[in-house]
């Protein structure tokens, strides 16, 4: 346990943080499987919309430093991939 001032408030400070970017991860993952169920399906304008969601998403935890950007891009290019192929 900290034993200093500023090291407990880091301590707080951690744990909000870990609440905040577990539930940021959490709604990236359930629209990327809402996207790849939509490509299972072979519903082209669901997948899109649900990939545009997921994208704007990743953008923006990119922006607050929950994800690296090279992960952020790495996931976008994975779901883009599988859309393109749904063609």
């Amino acid at each position: 346990m900290p034993h200093s001032l500023s090291a407990k408030k880091r301590l707080r400070q951690a744990a909000k943080r870990r609440v905040y970017n577990k539930s940021i991860r959490s709604e990236i993952k359930t629209y990327t499987k809402k996207v790849l169920k939509a490509i299972e399906e072979q519903d082209k304008a669901l997948a899109t919309q649900y990939f545009d969601t997921v994208q704007a998403k990743l953008d923006k935890s990119w922006k607050k430093g929950v994800y690296h950007k090279n992960t952020v891009a790495r996931k976008k290019a994975k779901l883009a991939k599988k859309l393109q192929a749904l063609g």
